[in-house]
Protein backbone atom coordinates (compact mmCIF):
# COMPACT_ATOMS: atom_id res chain seq x y z
CA UNK A 1 0.00 0.00 0.00
CA UNK A 2 1.14 3.53 -0.97
CA UNK A 3 0.84 6.00 1.98
CA UNK A 4 2.81 8.71 -0.08
CA UNK A 5 -0.51 9.17 -1.95
CA UNK A 6 -2.29 12.40 -1.35
CA UNK A 7 -6.02 12.64 -0.35
CA UNK A 8 -7.27 12.77 -3.74
CA UNK A 9 -4.87 10.43 -5.42
CA UNK A 10 -6.68 7.57 -2.82
CA UNK A 11 -9.97 9.01 -4.04
CA UNK A 12 -9.68 8.68 -7.39
CA UNK A 13 -7.65 5.64 -7.47
CA UNK A 14 -9.91 3.00 -9.48
CA UNK A 15 -8.48 0.04 -8.26
CA UNK A 16 -9.49 0.78 -4.85
CA UNK A 17 -5.94 -0.27 -3.41
CA UNK A 18 -5.84 2.33 -1.37
CA UNK A 19 -8.97 2.92 1.24
CA UNK A 20 -10.32 5.87 2.68
CA UNK A 21 -12.52 5.50 5.02
CA UNK A 22 -9.60 5.43 7.43
CA UNK A 23 -9.04 8.96 6.50
CA UNK A 24 -12.12 10.60 6.47
CA UNK A 25 -13.45 8.97 9.64
CA UNK A 26 -13.06 12.12 11.99
CA UNK A 27 -15.11 14.00 9.83
CA UNK A 28 -17.90 11.50 9.23
CA UNK A 29 -18.62 11.61 13.48
CA UNK A 30 -18.35 15.50 13.11
CA UNK A 31 -21.30 15.51 10.43
CA UNK A 32 -22.84 12.66 12.54
CA UNK A 33 -22.99 15.14 15.64
CA UNK A 34 -23.77 18.42 13.34
CA UNK A 35 -26.86 16.59 12.39
CA UNK A 36 -28.01 15.03 15.34
CA UNK A 37 -27.78 18.72 16.42
CA UNK A 38 -30.18 20.40 13.98
CA UNK A 39 -32.21 17.54 14.23
CA UNK A 40 -33.07 18.03 17.62
CA UNK A 41 -33.35 21.76 17.01
CA UNK A 42 -35.26 21.23 14.64
CA UNK A 43 -37.68 18.63 16.50
CA UNK A 44 -37.69 21.46 19.42
CA UNK A 45 -39.18 23.93 16.90
CA UNK A 46 -41.50 21.52 15.11
CA UNK A 47 -42.83 20.53 18.90
CA UNK A 48 -43.28 23.85 19.98
CA UNK A 49 -45.27 24.58 16.99
CA UNK A 50 -47.99 22.67 18.20
CA UNK A 51 -47.94 23.53 21.07
CA UNK A 52 -46.27 25.12 24.37
CA UNK A 53 -46.84 21.55 26.11
CA UNK A 54 -45.15 19.22 23.68
CA UNK A 55 -42.13 22.13 23.22
CA UNK A 56 -41.46 21.91 26.84
CA UNK A 57 -41.47 18.24 26.80
CA UNK A 58 -39.48 17.40 24.12
CA UNK A 59 -36.76 20.46 25.15
CA UNK A 60 -36.54 18.64 28.04
CA UNK A 61 -35.77 15.16 26.58
CA UNK A 62 -33.84 16.12 23.29
CA UNK A 63 -30.78 15.83 25.16
CA UNK A 64 -31.12 12.34 26.10
CA UNK A 65 -32.12 11.96 22.13
CA UNK A 66 -29.45 13.55 20.88
CA UNK A 67 -26.99 11.50 23.16
CA UNK A 68 -28.36 8.16 21.80
CA UNK A 69 -28.10 9.58 18.20
CA UNK A 70 -24.28 10.36 18.46
CA UNK A 71 -23.87 7.14 20.96
CA UNK A 72 -25.28 5.06 17.88
CA UNK A 73 -23.18 7.19 14.96
CA UNK A 74 -20.27 6.27 17.52
CA UNK A 75 -20.96 2.60 17.43
CA UNK A 76 -21.17 2.02 13.66
CA UNK A 77 -18.64 4.55 12.72
CA UNK A 78 -16.04 2.40 14.94
CA UNK A 79 -17.83 -0.83 13.63
CA UNK A 80 -16.98 0.29 10.10
CA UNK A 81 -13.44 1.44 11.12
CA UNK A 82 -13.03 -2.39 12.62
CA UNK A 83 -13.69 -3.82 9.27
CA UNK A 84 -10.98 -1.22 7.41
CA UNK A 85 -8.48 -2.42 9.86
CA UNK A 86 -9.10 -6.34 9.76
CA UNK A 87 -9.00 -5.33 6.08
CA UNK A 88 -5.93 -4.00 5.74
CA UNK A 89 -4.45 -6.32 8.37
CA UNK A 90 -5.59 -9.47 6.00
CA UNK A 91 -3.97 -7.67 3.57
CA UNK A 92 -0.96 -7.31 5.26
CA UNK A 93 -0.59 -11.19 6.36
CA UNK A 94 -1.53 -11.85 3.06
CA UNK A 95 1.64 -10.11 1.57
CA UNK A 96 3.69 -11.79 4.15
CA UNK A 97 2.75 -14.98 3.53
CA UNK A 98 2.93 -14.52 0.15
CA UNK A 99 6.62 -13.30 0.04
CA UNK A 100 7.27 -16.51 2.21
CA UNK A 101 6.16 -18.72 -0.10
Amino acid sequence: MNQHRGFFGALFDLSFSELITTRVIKFLFVLAIIGSAIASIFYIGVAFAHSTGAGVLVLIISPLIFIVYVTVARIWLEVLIVVFRISEDVKRIANKDAGEA
